[in-house]
């Protein structure tokens, strides 16, 4: 087992500070969470500060599991300035995809309320009251009236998003490395594993988040945008690693 490595220490200490500290402080939640941009309780911060927000002991714990199993690895060969930049880098990219698919999805509600006769100021200051009008659900359906709803007030926290980074440099990095999950008992190479998370989540994403209907709650495309930046960044590295390592520089 690999010794954690300096950044990974602290990260999971903030992590596990910014999670009792919301136990304790309630309000923690509404001003550090990743809120949907236009709705009043969004605030710039949180598109850094919701990574080190948790929801539940669980999510606290698999994450930071996580993060310590690949996260170590990586900083070993990287170094603690490029793994933190990494990182930090994956968890941007998570909260811009799950920011721009939740615009998506009030405007595409929005636009269909419009269309049948309601005004789309009065539609933003209905829900930023945290409220909507039953009317509406005359014109959209009860997926989509959901969607909107949900993708307006609904927060985000946690390092998922950053870990999903972390996964797919890992196997770029190990694509041969045997991980044993505690839910399948055959070890699988890495590069399998990580291709069939990101396909896995790409699907509930597209299908309201549950393989048998319904919603788990998780924030799908956050984890697609942490790996996509992780595999821009990892593949713009690696098609410039010879320039980097050339003797003559």
């Amino acid at each position: 087992m690999m010794k954690i490595t300096e950044t990974v220490k602290q990260l999971l200490i903030i992590n596990v500070i910014f999670f009792l500290g919301a136990q304790f402080v309630p309000a923690m939640d509404e001003y550090l969470a990743l809120f949907y941009f236009e709705n009043p309780y969004f605030q710039y911060w949180q598109i850094l500060t919701h990574m080190f927000m948790h929801g539940s002991w669980m999510h606290l714990f698999f994450n930071m599991f996580a993060l310590y199993s690949f996260g170590s690895a990586l900083e070993h060969f990287w170094g603690s300035k490029k793994f933190l930049f990494f990182y930090i880098s994956c968890g941007l990219g998570a909260a811009l995809l799950h920011s721009g698919v939740n615009y998506y999805l009030v405007h595409q509600g929005i636009s269909t309320l419009v269309e049948n006769g309601f005004d789309q100021q009065h539609i933003l200051a209905t829900l930023a009251e945290g409220k909507y009008d039953s009317r509406w659900a005359q014109f959209l359906s009860n997926d989509g009236l959901q969607s909107m709803l949900s993708s307006y007030n609904t927060r985000a926290v946690g390092a998922s998003g950053a870990i999903y980074g972390l996964l797919v440099a890992f196997a770029f990095m190990f694509p041969n490395a045997e991980l044993a999950l505690m839910f399948i008992p055959v070890p699988i190479k890495a590069k399998y594993f990580v291709p069939g998370i990101l396909v896995m989540d790409l699907y509930l994403g597209l299908n309201g988040g549950s393989i048998f209907g319904g919603s788990t709650g998780i924030a799908h495309f956050a984890h697609i945008g942490g790996a996509v930046i992780g595999f821009l960044m990892m593949w713009y590295w690696k098609k410039n690693q010879f320039e980097q390592n050339r003797w003559d520089r």
